[in-house]
């Protein structure tokens, strides 16, 4: 009875992991035979320009998929592609004091993405992507203020495009 036990132990666990094909624990599906990732830069078309959001967002995205995946980055003719561009970048108060005068900010940034994936075209989109984070009014974002709003934005966004794209959430 043990054996039996044992080699159906052992007979669920291979179907386990050979039934998943393309998916792996990271949360990617992708087809095995991609194996390179090209992001182009994202350049600032939003109205207001912050001079280090597309350098920061394009980083940010590439070391996402290089850390979380067994892509190789290329500059171009990249198996899977991502352009876009910086849509939105927006300051708006978001609750007011007795005073009438605004007690929180929120930043808002949006992000245009282009996705194309070689092998699997029906995977293709162009999507919105935004988030936002909120300071104190009073507060001036720029140094650690702006390099904190920056730093959840844009884990956020990276994060969503990754999921939109690679982990089909």
């Amino acid at each position: 009875m043990r054996k039996i036990i044992n080699i159906i132990t052992i007979l669920l666990v291979f179907i386990t992991f050979n039934s998943c094909g393309i998916y792996s624990f990271g949360g990617v599906t992708l087809d095995n035979r991609v194996k390179t990732v090209q992001i182009d830069y994202f350049p600032n078309n939003a109205l207001l320009i912050e001079p280090t959001l597309s350098q920061e967002f394009t980083l940010a995205l590439q070391d996402l998929f290089v850390s979380q995946t067994n892509l190789s980055l290329v500059d171009s003719g990249g198996d899977i592609f991502f352009e876009g561009e910086i849509v939105g970048y927006r300051i708006n108060p978001m609750t007011a004091t007795a005073q009438q005068t605004a007690a929180q900010n929120r930043l808002t940034i949006t992000v245009n993405v282009r996705y194309r994936n070689i092998y699997e075209e029906d995977t293709d989109f162009e999507q919105k992507f935004s988030f936002f984070h909120d300071y104190d009014a009073n507060a001036q974002l720029v140094g650690s203020e702006l390099e904190e709003a920056f730093s959840v934005i844009l884990e956020r966004v990276t994060q969503d495009i990754f999921n939109a794209s690679v982990a089909q959430w």
